[in-house]
């Protein structure tokens, strides 16, 4: 109940985004499955996360939902992930990226696991570079393991870190706190 609200916007935003496209999906960190009833029934979409409790959760979202069109759920490290290259058409990752240990890592698996000419969807808190909201954050870096997450967490912290291509970089409500970043993989 606690991020029901709040991520709310960025979860609508993401899913609309991966409905534009086709095919097989995998979303990293899919949590309790919040998202899953939402995406569009001609996808095939797999989610992950490391908790089996969550998983549990998302599990009876799945049977409750009658949702046909979700492949599997699966206890996994999206840092690690036990996928074959080229395998995904869509990749996203939806408030992951600044909690894992290595975010780049992660990124990079997600591009490994991601069609040539697919797509890579992050939907995230990515810091500001000055002002109050600058500020705030840097202020609230200290409290990080107890929130749970890096305030501060610049763009350049991923950007150029794998071949992904920057297509489209979105703010997204509310108060464009939270940031759409959408790439592609380039073709071999």
């Amino acid at each position: 109940m606690v991020f029901r609200a709040p991520l709310y916007w960025g979860r609508r935003v993401g899913v609309k985004r991966v409905n534009e496209f086709s095919g097989n999906v995998l979303e990293a960190g899919v949590g309790t499955g919040m998202a899953l009833p939402h995406y569009d029934k001609r996808l095939k979409v797999t989610g992950i996360d490391l908790s089996q409790e969550m998983l549990a959760k998302a599990e009876r979202r799945v049977r409750g939902g009658g949702l046909a069109n979700v492949d599997g759920l699966l206890a996994m490290d999206a840092g690690n992930l036990a996928f074959p290259d080229n395998h995904f058409d869509v990749t996203i990752a939806m408030y992951v990226i600044t909690v894992v240990p290595d975010p780049v890592k992660v990124m990079s698996e997600l591009e490994r696991v991601t069609k040539p000419g697919g797509h890579v969807i992050l939907v995230n808190h990515f810091s500001a570079e000055q002002g109050l909201r600058a500020a705030a954050e840097q202020w609230l870096e200290r409290y990080a393991s107890r929130v749970g997450w890096n305030p501060v967490f610049p763009k350049a912290r991923i950007l150029g870190r794998t071949r992904l291509v920057l297509e489209e970089d979105q703010s997204v409500a509310p108060f464009g706190l939270f940031t759409m970043l959408t790439f592609r993989k380039p073709e071999v």
